[in-house]
């Protein structure tokens, strides 16, 4: 058996089944309403269901696996979660062999309260990332890492809106990208399931390559990207997508660079945030790192508090970006 074909197998299935769950959840009930965190960033039904449709797939399979995961129960629990609880009941059971009573939800999603660490094996969910995207019918993903002794070894990340060609926009959409460390790396369409290799695009001259960043202005410095654009002579207009779907578009060849830009200097990145999408950009040929050139550190807990930014490129002009990052951050 090949390294860690078991968990890649159950990965796929898991990240699969809650990313046809947010499918359904956008079709019937994020048109009308949506549940809002504390920090007012919204976040729906489909956060909880797709949280705890992974975390289930993965105590059964893996039961002494600790799972670092984005949300809680607080929300779903007493008088005042029934609707939301009911709700996410429902579209979770939908899926899953052995349906789960509201105990046994409580439990799938608390599971995800792991701090993480350096040591041993350990899951990293994030169960709608781009939620702004999800609720405006853009981009947004389902990511699911296997983190070991501090670096990620398996990432499969679903992407229920994303075209299955950037070519064509409004064809057939939804797909996932997989990585193992060492194995390179594959898209496999939500229709089908059959795998295709897949890498970036080789880029021989950093002014004939692309940006992909956040839509949000909020998550990276739009006016900063403008600068390093010009610096490094690129014309090409960037490319805007929510959650990291960005890293996807990139493995495949769609666009070339991301910028992460701080935009607050207290602010540390979730791991969830990075954990599938960066081993699958190594997997695809490219190289990732923070604004200051250093690999993402995923062995300090639940954030990347060592690093600042991200950045991505083709190995042949990712210095030339972080020289240009660097010019236009530091020159302040």
């Amino acid at each position: 058996m090949s390294f860690l074909s078991a968990e890649r197998t159950v990965a796929i299935t898991a990240v699969l089944q809650a990313s046809k769950v947010c499918q359904k959840v956008f079709q019937k009930l994020v048109a009308v309403e949506a549940y809002t965190k504390s920090d007012k960033s919204p976040v729906t039904v489909a956060d909880f269901s797709s949280q705890a449709i992974i975390s289930t797939f993965l105590q059964k399979n893996f039961p002494n696996d600790p799972i670092v995961g984005e949300e809680d129960s607080d929300a779903l629990r007493g008088e005042s979660g029934k609707e939301l609880r009911d709700k996410v009941l429902s579209l979770t059971n939908s899926v899953l062999d052995e349906t789960l009573d509201e105990q046994k939800l409580f439990e799938a999603l608390d599971r995800g309260s792991y701090t993480g660490g350096a040591k041993g094996r350990m899951w990293t969910i994030d169960p709608v990332d781009g939620t702004k995207g999800f609720l405006r019918g853009g981009q947004y993903a389902v990511c699911l890492g296997l983190i070991i002794d501090g670096h990620v070894q398996l990432g499969v990340t679903g992407c229920p809106n994303l075209p299955v060609d950037f070519k064509e926009p409004e064809g057939e959409k939804g797909c996932l990208f997989v990585a193992v460390r060492g194995k390179g790396a594959s898209q496999v369409n939500f229709s089908s399931l059959v795998e295709k290799q897949i890498s970036l695009t080789e880029v021989s001259s950093v002014s004939d390559a692309s940006f992909c960043e956040s839509v949000e202005a909020a998550h990276s410095s739009h006016g900063e990207a403008v600068q390093i654009a010009s610096l490094l002579g690129i014309t090409k207009p960037s490319i805007r997508m929510d959650s990291q779907c960005k890293y996807c578009a990139i493995s495949r060849g769609d666009t070339d660079i991301l910028l992460r830009l701080p935009v607050l200097s207290d602010y540390e990145e979730k791991i969830w945030d990075h954990a599938s999408g960066s081993l699958l950009i190594h997997e695809a040929g490219g190289m990732i790192s923070d604004i200051n050139g250093n690999p993402l550190d995923f062995s300090l807990g639940r954030t990347l508090k060592n690093n600042k930014g991200v950045v991505v490129a083709h190995p042949n002009i990712h210095s030339q970006v972080i020289k240009a990052v660097q010019q236009v951050l530091f020159s302040k």
